[in-house]
């Protein structure tokens, strides 16, 4: 289905050099992943992009970022509310027998074969067949009565119920739907974008790559650990047969599995800094194809601030949403603690508080039992580049992040930070092994929730010089060298061309 964009006209799906594969981004939601697509897409004018939006279901949404000039293709893939479609479809029965075992395999960790083996088996019914025969007919019953038994009989057959048409839904929109043609296959995660990817790469033999901002596997990990529904049932009574194998246990497989697929495609496998790369191992990427491709700034933006010295006091601030996963709170305790030795310190929370209002009044609650009213001040969201150069530490207490971009955009003004040891913080401030000029520490790493901690270390910079400047040196020159958006796209482009212009292989997985 093509997107009903102003002034575009998407219907006749013109080839594209990239095809983007994204599920729950661009250009449907704003921040985070989807900004990062819309500067990729802006940064390579040279080249054309068809994104693919993987959405859950059919709801009207609106575009939160126009689009670009060089995207000729804008095409949906509904997870959840995938065409109906006949219900009676010649074939159908001799289809599921052949499907069910590479689809149980697929729930027990399988790989490209068996995903090569279920694009084979679909691909003569394509335009034809729909949520109706695969998900909602007698056959269909049958075969997950039959996969049920086969996969996890002694789990609540209510929750398989909705797991099998979960899953086997997004698997068959992700497998079914018009593939654009593209001479590179760019997927922004694992999942079902990924299954699209590798089908891509088993269908037409043309280079697909992944780039992961967050493990989608660990991601759903998190997700089915704290699904209560998961354990409900049966499974729930049996604490003596803990062995045997649950709902969860399939969840997890399963997306285990469209990961090894995309991994095993993908010709690049992207991340953005090193400790990501552990995981993607541990669930099969082969060492030989991982990168790291680190999300860039705009260096030269603010590298151009202005320190300004005189007349203020010591500053110290947070640049963060006040919400939960930015623990401000630690932040606020640490100010309480770096006070005791730097009296007339100053500190600053940059960022809004309209989406947690109760977390916010409770921040606020803390700085008037700490007395600190006097030392901390909420500012709201505020233009960085008015405030850095009159900033001399920033802190970030985040409980989980990925690669946050403010360590990189106050580094760049030479201003170090002290930050928790979550995602990216740490190759940031400390840098990577493959580091070519070791440039020592730009900040320090703490604890999660160590406020005592982040206060030391914040009290540090503001009173050793020395040590400021090295850091404030050292965390300004790895923006340069490593963090330079225009040195990221440049390595984009390179890996686009390079794929754009690679032979077709001859012999496609599924052949």
């Amino acid at each position: 289905m093509s997107a009903p964009v102003p002034g575009k006209d998407f219907s006749a799906f013109p080839s594209a050099d990239v095809c983007l594969l994204l599920e729950g981004t661009y250009p449907y939601v704003s921040g985070g992943v989807s900004t990062w697509v819309n500067d990729l897409i802006r940064a390579q004018p040279h080249l054309t992009f068809h994104c693919v939006s993987l959405l859950a279901d059919r709801k009207e949404r609106e575009f939160k970022y126009p689009i670009a000039e060089n995207v000729v293709g804008l095409t949906h893939v509904y997870l959840q509310q995938p065409a109906r479609g006949p219900r009676f479809v010649r074939g159908l029965s001799k289809l599921f027998a052949a499907l069910e075992p590479p689809l149980l395999a697929i729930q027990a960790r399988g790989g490209i074969e068996h995903l090569a083996e279920i694009v084979r088996l679909l691909a003569p019914f394509r335009g034809r067949i729909g949520a109706d025969a695969l998900l909602n007919s007698q056959t269909a019953w049958n075969a997950l009565v039959r996969m049920y038994h086969g996969s996890v009989p002694d789990g609540s057959f209510l929750d398989y119920f909705w797991t099998w048409r979960a899953q086997l839904g997004g698997l068959f929109a992700a497998l079914l739907a018009p593939l654009p043609q593209a001479r590179v296959y760019h997927t922004i995660s694992t999942g079902y974008a990924g299954l699209m990817a590798a089908r891509a790469a088993i269908e037409t033999g043309r280079p697909c790559f992944v780039t992961e901002h967050g493990i989608y596997t660990n991601e759903r990990r998190i997700e089915i650990t704290m699904a209560d529904w998961l354990a409900s049932g049966r499974l729930r009574m049996l604490a003596v047969e803990r062995g045997r194998r649950t709902l969860k246990d399939l969840w997890i497989d399963t997306f285990v599995a469209y990961s090894r697929c995309v991994y095993s495609s993908a010709r690049a496998i992207v991340t953005l800094y090193e400790g990501n790369q552990a995981m993607q191992k541990r669930d099969g990427a082969a060492p030989e194809r991982l990168r790291v491709i680190p999300n860039g700034i705009d260096y030269d933006r603010y590298a151009a601030v202005a320190r300004i010295d005189e007349g203020r006091r010591p500053t110290v601030a947070l640049i963060g949403r006040v919400v939960p996963i930015k623990d401000v709170k630690t932040f606020i305790r640490a100010v309480a603690v770096a006070q005791r030795e730097v009296p007339d310190l100053e500190a600053l929370v940059l960022g809004p508080e309209d989406e947690d209002p109760a977390y916010a009044a409770e921040c606020r609650d803390l700085v008037k039992l700490l007395k600190l009213e006097d030392t901390l001040k909420f500012m709201g969201r505020q233009k960085l580049t008015d405030w850095l150069g009159r900033i001399d530490a920033l802190a970030l207490t985040s409980v989980s992040e990925a690669q946050p971009l403010v360590i990189l955009e106050g580094g760049a003004a030479g201003v170090p930070t002290v930050a928790t040891d979550v995602g990216a913080c740490r190759e940031m401030l400390e840098g990577r092994s493959d580091e070519a000029e070791k440039l020592g520490p730009g900040g320090e790493i703490t604890g999660l929730a160590d406020s005592v901690a982040t206060g030391r270390a914040l009290v540090r910079l503001l009173r050793d010089k020395a040590w400021h400047r090295r850091c404030s040196q050292a965390i300004k020159r790895r923006v340069e060298l490593y963090y330079n958006k225009k040195t990221i796209d440049g390595i984009y482009r390179e890996l686009y061309e390079s794929n754009r212009d690679a032979p077709t292989l001859e012999r496609p997985a599924a052949a």
